[in-house]
């Protein structure tokens, strides 16, 4: 039994404890996040990633709280259908007429400590190639004047391309380095769950490479090749850049494949047949089970068939493949030395409104934002976006060298992919 001087020590050391772990369970301070986006509508990117700061996303099996709020935002286009002013309304943010007034608060200095830029969506004009002349180089510059002007910056995510423009691409590149600010960028492929839960092994030697996905050029052809990137980045040599392209589309395809003009010496069957063997979605024809498709049927679903052929600099070679029609979803296969079966895995994308791969996507920017530090290399992207600005320009020019896709770094060890 405890006498008088030990009961008042003991509920004396109680209540320290109570009082020491209120103070622990107290909230700690968010760092302030600036949207800057072009549209913010039902399913838009901004939809899918800016809300994530707003009331958090469920990661690794539990809900996880954002270390930032979102304190302002530029919203280039407001057409029918905007979400900004609504999410403006409900959780206190205000959208400012400009880039820097966001940036600044309202204020004359820099008063944020991070920056989500995300330009997808709205109405653009396309240049003669297809591709939609998003002002993502634009958008970023106008966040770097402010950096320069108010001598202080900040970590920046970039959502998906760099910018349509491989020379914009290298500027947004050197000018984080130049003034010093973490900066990532790319897809949400390399970030989501696979299945089987696998990846490149860190230096394998790989030869050949292939992805197979549906959509369209210049969107979901970009996320494939993010997709193939974050698997070959980690080949033996690290990443060396890309030499060559080329690319068909449509009969011009098929008419390649019958008299034996693909690039190289085509696409190995097996890679092709992994990749088909790893899809959930692969098409089949009226009441049959799922069953291999013959190339009859392959060439009877795919309208138009898209085929991106590249070469690296240490000669591996990547097959991209889209086909529309015959699968919805993102499969990647490798040969490499040593293993007689190809490594194979489909990136899984669940499906909306819960789109957890863009939680992922967004867990990895918000450990940029709070540590000051890239999660991946930012090269990877610069080399994926001047790559996809290529092969839709091979698609009418014919493809050829691509001396100015010399991009060498090298990944991070571990890969910040979905494994629970």
């Amino acid at each position: 039994m405890l006498n008088r001087r030990e009961f008042f020590a003991a509920t004396g050391a109680g209540l320290l404890a109570a009082q020491t772990g209120l103070l622990a369970q107290q909230p700690k301070k968010k760092k302030r996040l600036a949207v800057v986006t072009t549209l913010w509508t039902y399913k838009s990117h901004a939809w899918h990633m800016a809300e994530r700061f707003l009331h958090g996303y469920p990661i690794e099996g539990k809900w996880h709280e954002s270390g930032l709020e979102v304190v302002s935002a530029y919203v280039d286009q407001r057409p029918d259908g905007d979400l900004s002013g609504q999410r403006s309304k409900e959780f206190g943010f205000p959208i400012f007429p400009t880039v820097a007034e966001a940036l600044r608060c309202g204020g004359d200095k820099l008063n944020v400590d991070a920056v989500l830029l995300i330009g997808e969506h709205g109405d653009y004009p396309k240049n003669e190639f297809g591709q939609k002349l998003y002002p993502r180089y634009e958008l970023f510059s106008k966040i770097t004047d402010v950096f320069r002007k108010d001598k202080v910056s900040v970590p920046v995510f970039n959502d998906k391309h760099l910018s349509w423009n491989f020379d914009y691409a290298k500027k947004m590149v050197n000018t984080s380095k130049e003034l010093g600010f973490a900066f990532q960028a790319g897809s949400s492929l390399p970030v989501t769950w696979r299945m089987p839960s696998v990846d490149m092994p860190y230096g394998a030697e790989v030869t050949e490479a292939m992805g197979i996905a549906n959509g369209p050029i210049d969107i979901y052809d970009f996320h494939a090749m993010e997709m193939i990137q974050s698997m070959l980045e980690r080949r033996k040599g690290g990443e060396t850049g890309v030499q060559k392209v080329m690319a068909l589309r449509g009969t011009e395809l098929w008419q390649a494949m019958d008299g034996g003009q693909l690039p190289g010496n085509g696409w190995p069957l097996e890679l092709f047949e992994a990749c088909l063997s790893r899809s959930q979605t692969l098409a089949q024809s009226a009441s049959f089970s799922h069953r291999y498709p013959t190339e009859e049927q392959i060439r009877e679903k795919v309208k138009d068939p898209i085929y991106y052929w590249i070469k690296y600099r240490d000669n591996t070679t990547a097959h991209l493949l889209l086909l529309n029609g015959l699968v919805g979803d993102f499969t990647f296969a490798a040969q490499i030395k040593g293993r007689k079966k190809p490594l194979s895995t489909l990136f899984y994308l669940p499906p909306n409104p819960n789109v957890t791969y863009s939680s992922a996507l967004m867990h990895n920017a918000e450990k940029m934002f709070l540590t000051g530090e890239a999660q991946h290399p930012i090269e990877r992207t610069l080399l994926t976006s001047g790559v996809i600005q290529s092969c839709i320009q091979a698609l009418k020019k014919g493809g050829g060298t691509t001396p100015h896709l010399n991009v060498k770094y090298t990944a991070t060890r571990m890969s910040p992919f979905l494994k629970s």
